[in-house]
Order: structure tokens, then sequence, then C-alpha cells
């Protein structure tokens, strides 16, 4: 009996020296109160992984219905808009950055095309987005909730620019493609730094 006893003297003497160790750890650490603005709502398809970094473009979306495939119709509307608004922003800052650091002759009129050229690029390589995330949901209401990711790879639209300005004798005279690159990285590079 007395053996019982000590064991259970020193449980309860290790559960106490425990819960105070672990008070202690934590006593300088402040929390932020966010109790004023409601419940926090984690939104699937939407973490970390899904933004666009240096190897991705990246777009969220999400929509509800009454029906199912009206839902995922929007959501993917949605994503794919999200995807082409972060795709083109950057294009455009890359392209107007590589065309006012080249020289060469006619250089408006190279600019003018390099553009278009992306442009058109960039249109095509939508069309081959991947979905990495789809979650859907039925609220207690019958509603449809989905929650889309979609992605494309830098490197493949580096490599749709390239292919395309092989094709092009103007353009491929002028074109440096470690210079656009580079460019291209470091406008990717920001882009996952700016993310929230």
């Amino acid at each position: 009996m007395k053996k019982f006893e000590l064991t259970k003297t020193l449980f309860l003497v290790a559960a106490f020296v425990g819960a105070i160790s672990i008070a202690s750890c934590g006593g300088s650490k402040k929390t932020a109160d966010y109790s004023g603005f409601g419940k926090e709502v984690v939104t699937p398809c939407s973490d970390e992984e899904f933004h666009s970094d240096q190897t991705h473009f990246r777009g969220t979306g999400n929509a509800k219905s009454t029906n199912l495939s009206t839902a995922k119709r929007k959501a993917d509307i949605d994503a794919n808009a999200m995807l082409a608004a972060g795709v083109n922003r950057t294009i455009k800052t890359v392209t107007d950055r590589y065309t006012q650091d080249i020289t060469v002759g006619e250089a408006s009129e190279f600019a003018e095309k390099f553009e278009d050229m992306t442009r058109s690029v960039v249109s095509q390589t939508l069309n081959n987005v991947a979905t990495v995330c789809s979650k859907t949901f039925q609220g207690d209401d019958g509603l449809y909730n989905v929650f889309l990711a979609v992605e494309v790879a830098k490197d493949e639209m580096l490599n749709n620019i390239s292919d395309r300005i092989s094709k092009d004798d103007r353009l491929r005279l002028d074109y440096d493609k470690m210079k656009f690159e580079n460019i291209f990285n470091e406008e990717m590079s920001k882009l996952e730094s700016e993310r929230p």
C-alpha cells in the first residue's frame, strides 16, 4: 500500500512541476486579441503553398451556388482570373524592364512586337493550367461552396516565350535570353516575398 501512495505522490509532484514549467515558459509571450473581429475563417485551397512563388504562378478562387456544376465553374473562373491577373502583371513588368534594358536600332518597334508576342504566349499558356487543390462543401442551406487553386509553372512560361522568339527572325536577332530570364527570376522572387 505504501508503494502505491509513494508512486501516487511522485506522480502528483511531477505533474505539478510540469504544469509550473509550462506556465513559466510562456509567461512573457503576448498574444493578439482578435475577439472583437468574430470567428476566424480558414479558407481551403488558400494556404501558403497555393500562393505564387519562385517556381509557379498560382491563383485561388471560390464560389457558391445551389447547383454543384455552377459552383465549380464559377470557382474555376475566379481562380483562373486571379492567376491570369498575376501572370499578366508580372509579364508586363518583365517585358517593360527587359525592353528598357536592351539597345537595338528600332527599340520601340522591338518593344511593341515583343510585348504582343509575350501577351499571346501568356494567353496560350493559361489554357494549360493545372488544378492543384479542389474542395467542395455543402452547407445546411443546401448551397455548394467550392474552393479551387490553379497553377502554371514559370519554366513553362519561359520556354514558351523562348520557343516563340526562336521562330521570329526579327525578335531572335535582338533577344538576350539570359537577360530576360534574370529579370523574370527577379520578378518571381518579388512575388514570393510580397506574399501575405
